[in-house]
């Protein structure tokens, strides 16, 4: 395939654009190429992939200058000081997370209001004296070095953990005593998406990758070889590492020990599912006995024992989810029912004592309830409202256990269970400068193009008048199984008392309703989530709740892909829109990083005609039709992100600018050393929602009433 170039004078020439005198933008000059694919006898242009090559000069000077652009504009604003100054007087409070235990070492994370990171401190007992474990900001002058993973013997002596450098999903793993707080020399490299499994204290099993070959181009962007899992032994470098097992390219790996140290247990994963594979603590990987297979549908998630009497959630045979127990010594491998599937989507399990804490989702909101070991009810956990969490974790035999809950106007709050008393208190409830009482959540149900009810949580002052001045934000995500539920941000809690609506369209794609709701949103029924958005948003507007004029459509990673296609398919509908990070060009997205990992989401352009198809049909790069009068549009991204690759972000937001029939802006901000969003530095935080806020208040035309 071809790949065009381009010289660098051209590009230059635009390299300091400025604001217009007129209300178009005089935007960076954007060289369309003659680049073109076939798939299946159809002929597709590609005119801006020579910025797949995000390093080069003709790419990063087009990207200075978008973002010279797009700071220009944000900077003259008049209200984005105000809505800065605003944001971070409410984020300076401090944050405290739940304490966990292993052995005698209980941990906490705390963030004393504006800290770039959060830090890891210890205390012996529950009630013991803290002290700083790991200060994350002593790693990294400007803050963006990040705890990304870490992992405890079962004795809690020893730390794992993983940092991750401005935001890229790489890790580097390390070892820490806990007693001393010192750093062991132990050090590993090229880890992704991975976790630490200790077998004792002796070493423990981690996932990475191969390095990239030299010469080959950015490290950090680089597309992944097959995940491998590698068992380090403390004291030995990493080229003693020990290789255990090879990955298929498509699949991910992952081991863990039981928390009664009697098993361990192997899985591969694909899409949604993953196999499942015991032995017995001890012994060789080679004694590993597969139970269950890999099926990208089908999980499969142990959550305690008893003998070879081994509990796990399971969706199999059961689309919203269900707990079962199997006998190790079966080998039939059949799963008998202790709770079987209900009306209501199985989130998780955790088995505490002689009971199992279930937490299910109703209408995309938390219910937890109790159960005997035998499958009787035993009680419920009652949750302060609708909202997301209130499911205790820890180990079996803990009395005292510790979870969280949070809504859209409920801080996140964290709370000390008594597992005999059954009774909650709040452990830590946050000081922010947050009002709450003004506001009221309603969930309110709309219905899609092919007649599926969608709910849409939507918060907003109890006092608003129903005229549809108020500017709104709907967000939306709609993919891979992740369920989107009710949960508290500070920037949602800024732009409600700057008088704005926040609503969230709960989206085939997700699990929040099971399997059923996944597969109605996925491959080549990926359609109906942006139908189910659509709908939302039309709503919005029926109800006047809002108008087109005020409402903005906003989604991030698969979300971006969401608000790029719904600007795309209907982009009178939106007063405004910001895609993040998002999948943008669907005929491609596989042949970078991770890409290929989303195949069982989206399928492939490469796989079939049936699957070019749809996805062509669809994909936001790709539907860009010259003349459309697109609403103002802010196109965010990083420009190393190397989850969802920033030439998805570059491309759409060249293709709108070159497209765009009005004198609506359309912006490209690019963000540096923040990667996907992960471990991002609170300042960068900051300037990321004043940004978003302003041009909301610019291009929605309200005053915010701060």
């Amino acid at each position: 395939m071809r790949r065009l170039s381009f010289t660098i004078t051209a590009l230059l020439l635009a390299a300091s654009p400025v604001i217009a005198a007129a209300a178009q933008l005089a935007y960076p000059a954007a060289p369309r190429g003659a680049v073109t694919d076939t798939f299946f006898g159809t002929t597709v242009a590609d005119p801006y992939r020579w910025m797949e090559d995000v390093d080069a000069p003709q790419t990063t000077a087009w990207v200075k200058a978008e973002g010279d652009l797009t700071r220009a504009y944000l900077d003259a604003i008049p209200q984005r000081t105000a809505i800065k100054d605003a944001y971070r007087k409410l984020i300076d409070y401090e944050k405290l997370g739940p304490p966990s235990h292993q052995g005698q070492w209980w941990f906490f994370s705390r963030n004393s209001g504006l800290q770039n990171q959060s830090v890891l401190y210890v205390r012996r007992g529950e009630h013991g004296a803290a002290r700083v474990l790991l200060d994350p900001n002593t790693l990294a002058s400007d803050g963006t070095v990040a705890l990304a993973g870490r992992s405890f013997t079962h004795d809690g002596s020893l730390m794992a953990y993983a940092t991750q450098s401005s935001g890229a999903d790489w890790e580097t793993w390390h070892v820490k005593d806990v007693a001393t707080g010192r750093d062991l020399p132990d050090t590993m490299q090229w880890s992704k998406f991975s976790g630490a499994a200790w077998t004792g204290n002796a070493g423990f099993y981690y996932e990475a990758y191969d390095p990239p070959e030299p010469g080959a181009g950015n490290a950090t962007l680089s597309a992944l070889g097959a995940e491998k899992m590698y068992f380090h032994r403390l004291g030995t470098p990493q080229s003693a590492d020990r290789l255990v097992y090879t990955a298929k390219a498509d699949q991910f790996l992952s081991i863990g020990r039981t928390d009664d140290e009697r098993y361990d247990y192997f899985y591969t994963a694909k899409g949604s599912g993953n196999s499942f594979s015991w032995k017995r603590a001890g012994q060789p990987e080679t004694a590993f006995k597969q139970i269950f297979a890999l099926d990208p549908n089908v999980s499969y998630g142990p959550v305690g024992d008893d003998g070879t009497r081994v509990y796990v959630q399971t969706n199999l045979n059961a689309p919203r989810g269900r707990l079962t127990w199997l006998d190790l010594n079966d080998a039939s491998h059949t799963l008998h029912d202790i709770v079987p599937q209900s009306a209501d989507a199985m989130e998780g399990v955790s088995l505490l004592g002689n009971r199992f804490y279930v937490s299910y989702l109703h209408d995309a909101h938390s219910v937890v309830k109790i159960y005997a070991l035998d499958g009787k009810p035993a009680g419920t956990i009652d949750l302060p409202g609708i909202g997301s969490g209130g499911q205790p974790g820890g180990h079996r035999g803990d009395r005292i256990v510790y979870y969280g809950f949070a809504s859209f106007t409920y801080p996140s709050t964290v709370y000390r269970y008594d597992t005999q008393t059954g009774k909650s208190t709040v452990a830590i409830r946050p000081k922010i400068a947050f009002d709450p009482s003004p506001y009221v959540t309603e969930q309110l149900f709309t219905t899609s193009k092919d007649g599926t009810r969608i709910p849409v949580f939507v918060t907003h002052r109890k006092d608003m008048v129903l005229d549809g001045s108020t500017p709104t934000i709907l967000y939306g995500y709609g993919g891979f199984n992740i369920s989107i539920t009710p949960a508290f941000s500070s920037a949602t809690a800024l732009w409600l008392q700057m008088g704005g609506a926040y609503a969230v369209a709960t989206l085939r794609g997700g699990a929040e309703y099971g399997d059923a709701w996944h597969d109605g949103g996925r491959l080549a029924n990926k359609q109906h989530v942006f139908d189910d958005f659509i709908a939302a948003a039309q709503m919005l507007i029926d109800k006047k709740i809002t108008s087109t004029p005020r409402l903005a459509a906003n989604g991030g990673s698969n979300g971006g892909l969401l608000v790029g296609a719904a600007i795309t398919e209907r982009p009178e509908l939106f007063g405004a829109a910001i895609p993040e990070v998002g999948v943008l060009d669907m005929l491609r997205f596989q042949k970078f990083t991770v890409g290929k990992a989303w195949v069982p989401d989206y399928g492939s352009a490469d796989a079939s005609a049936a699957q070019f198809a749809y996805l062509y049909a669809y994909s936001p790069y790709h539907n860009v039709k010259d003349g459309t009068h697109f609403p103002p549009t802010m196109v965010m991204t990083s420009d190393h992100d190397d989850r969802v690759f920033p030439a998805h972000s570059f491309k759409f937001a060249a293709a709108l600018q070159h497209a765009q029939a009005g004198d609506a802006p359309v912006l490209l901000r690019v963000e540096s050393k923040a990667g996907h969003g992960a471990g991002r530095p609170t300042e960068k935080i900051i300037d990321d929602v004043a940004d978003r806020f302003a041009f909301l208040v610019k291009n929605l035309s309200f005053t915010p009433s701060m």
